[in-house]
């Protein structure tokens, strides 16, 4: 819990000084990082009006070439974190990112006694119990709601919102970068390389994008919405991945003809002690919510036994949306409207992980045209027990790299798995075959 000022006793003949009303008081805050997210928290806590918050510290690297004459002359720049640790600050917000040294500055923060907001979605999905039960012994609060979707309140939605629920499914579009460049392959055309290229220029992808183009990054998201709100001890390394680097223009052309788009999806869905989680493009229907997210956006869908579907979609990257999440989780401290942040008086389980759901497949091919590849096709499907449901191709290409569609009925991804093994063998192919979950 935040601290409060203590006082001395005092003599029956004097009269005794009122406490300070903790709605009265103010909150002494300590930023450490002033990237584009950590500029983003300090203009708002500047501009603050509710007199409540006061940004005192912050830490930073270089601090000569990042202060900036906008903020209160009284803030104490340091490059020092011994500066912040040894301070009398109450809530300490991290916004540096990675595993490390955050990870250890977060740890001796809470046992310093002070309060953690973090947007450190590695960190939490990899050390997220471990961290609240360190809080929890030292009477702190940790807060992360900008850790996934950025401005969007999933986290907080998910853990007081819906908390009345038993929630049993979780997927979206976690990834604003994916969800950018796939958006631009659909509407231009575009190869991914040149799409790529465009999204690193603008910002919104970086020199080294694997993180968000393998699903890495989604899945991390994934991981920690999978604790929130499906209270499943969930390590982000057993959520199964696939990139967005084979998607073409031509998949968006076929997806239109079977009323679908292209969208990175994370989704989970637990059943009893078995989870089934994934992140991997996938074709959604034109009528689906996730269908309509465009650029840079993120969407978030919940499915309960009792209230059914809910919906949490807007901007999740960028600096101002990501420091609203985490000047609410400061306010919210503040407030002591939570005990603890996430896993809060919730049995966990750590469930069995896998990525084997059961639905419809659009498997694209590129090959060298010649008689008879539909039925070679064909043959390994019906041995793997699986049932083809159309066949898909547009013509005007040329017959050494033709590409054209299978669809396939229900049947679940690992007999998928095992009949693209066996056609890898073939000689007609020209490149892999492409293998995307087409989701209702």
């Amino acid at each position: 819990m935040p601290r409060t000022p203590s006082h001395k006793a005092q003599s029956p003949s004097r009269k005794s000084p009122v406490a300070a009303s903790p709605s009265h008081r103010v909150y002494k805050v300590a930023l450490l990082g002033f990237g584009t997210v950590g500029s983003s928290v300090a203009r708002i806590l500047s501009e603050h009006t509710s007199g409540r918050l006061r940004l005192t510290h912050i830490y930073n690297r270089g601090v000569a070439r990042k202060k900036v004459d906008w903020l209160p002359a009284t803030v104490h720049w340091t490059e020092n974190i011994d500066d912040i640790l040894h301070s009398d600050v109450d809530i300490v917000v991290e916004v540096i990112g990675g595993i490390e040294p955050a990870g250890n500055w977060i740890r001796q923060t809470l046992i310093a006694g002070k309060s953690v907001v973090t947007a450190n979605k590695q960190l939490i999905a990899s050390h997220g119990p471990d961290l609240l039960a360190l809080a929890q012994r030292s009477g702190q609060h940790i807060a992360f709601g900008a850790s996934v979707a950025g401005g969007v309140p999933v986290i907080s939605g998910l853990q007081t919102g819906l908390s009345g629920d038993e929630l049993f499914k979780i997927h979206g579009i976690l990834n604003g970068t994916c969800n950018y460049i796939l958006s631009r392959i659909e509407s231009d055309g575009a190869s991914f390389p040149a799409t790529l290229a465009e999204a690193q220029k603008l910002g919104y992808a970086e020199a080294d994008p694997t993180d968000d183009v393998d699903g890495l990054d989604a899945r991390a998201k994934l991981a920690i919405l999978c604790r929130v709100g499906l209270h499943c001890n969930v390590p982000p390394t057993s959520v199964a991945t696939r990139s967005i680097r084979s998607i073409e223009a031509v998949d968006f052309e076929y997806a239109a003809q079977l009323g679908s788009t292209i969208r990175q999806i994370s989704w989970a869905e637990l059943k009893g002690n078995h989870l089934l989680a994934a992140v991997r493009p996938a074709l959604v229907a034109l009528p689906s919510p996730l269908a309509r997210v465009q650029g840079s956006q993120n969407l978030v869908m919940s499915t309960g036994k009792f209230g059914g579907e809910t919906v949490f979609g807007g901007h999740g990257a960028g600096g101002n949306p990501t420091a609203v999440a985490v000047v609410s989780d400061v306010i919210a401290i503040a407030k002591a409207e939570r005990s603890s942040n996430g896993f809060v008086h919730v049995e966990d389980i750590t469930p069995t992980v896998s990525p084997d759901f059961t639905t419809k497949h659009y498997l694209r091919f590129k090959v060298k045209d010649r008689p008879g590849i539909i039925g070679r096709l064909a043959e390994i499907f019906a041995h793997c027990d699986i049932n083809i449901d159309s066949v898909l191709q547009k013509p005007g290409y040329v017959k050494s790299s033709l590409p054209f569609v299978i669809t396939l009925e229900d049947c679940q991804a690992s007999l998928v798995e095992k009949a693209i093994q066996e056609i890898a063998e073939l000689d007609f192919l020209v490149c892999p075959c492409l293998d995307l979950p087409i989701l209702d």
